[in-house]
């Protein structure tokens, strides 16, 4: 049976940007498994560009895998659809190495954010499989959570792209969590001010009883 994980990620920088720094992802520091890029087809259909790279990545094996996977060099198509008017870059990614020992095939949906205009979505979709008789099982597991720890990567490493691309914004970005960060700070919070109230009639009691048995003055 195929394993399936899906995952959502949200990018402080509107469509327009995001679609722009998706072509000039690669290098950034996240990315070093990435070694080389290439576009090998191109058009414009309609209103939307179909576009199709191969990219060369590098992975580690773990000791268990070296048997079935003699090197860590694999190669990945890439196929992109930017719809410009609809404000979608939808892409398809499949591996074209190894692919008896684990096939992925990702999916991931850049579209305007419904929460704020000026952000970005990306939704992503994994499919993983293996046709390892005997190992398929513990294989697609290993995909999967791979797949799940490489998504913070993948992320740190756009949102390095985007920041160097486009400095306004980042700092925009910055100077509201700030000021999120300083309002949380000065937030009531109704536990606490719960507790301080009761604080306060607890002291106020204990001073009033203290002055009701203290001695009148004569």
């Amino acid at each position: 049976m195929v394993k399936y994980f899906e995952n959502k990620s949200v990018f402080h920088f509107n469509w327009e940007q995001v679609a722009q720094g998706f072509w000039r992802r690669y290098p950034n520091p996240e990315s070093t498994h990435v070694l080389s890029e290439d576009i090998v087809d191109q058009k414009i259909c309609g209103n939307k560009l179909f576009t199709k790279r191969i990219l060369t990545k590098t992975n580690n094996i773990p000791k268990w895998g070296e048997r079935f996977i003699r090197s860590n060099n694999v190669k990945i198509v890439e196929e992109s659809i930017c719809d410009p008017v609809e404000k979608t870059l939808t892409t398809y990614t499949r591996n074209i190495g190894y692919t008896s020992v684990m096939n992925v095939v990702e999916k991931v949906e850049y579209r305007v954010s419904e929460e704020n205009k000026q952000w970005t979505t990306a939704k992503r979709s994994v499919w993983i499989d293996s046709k390892m008789y005997g190992f398929s099982l513990a294989i697609q597991k290993f995909g999967i959570e791979r797949y799940k720890k490489n998504i913070l990567k993948m992320t740190n490493g756009f949102n390095f792209i985007l920041n160097a691309m486009f400095p306004h914004v980042y700092q925009q970005n910055m100077m509201a969590s700030n000021t999120n960060a300083s309002n949380q700070n000065f937030a009531i919070n109704p536990d606490r001010l719960k507790e301080t109230a009761k604080k306060v009639t607890s002291d106020l009691a204990t001073k009033s009883s203290k002055l009701l048995k203290a001695p009148n003055p004569s």
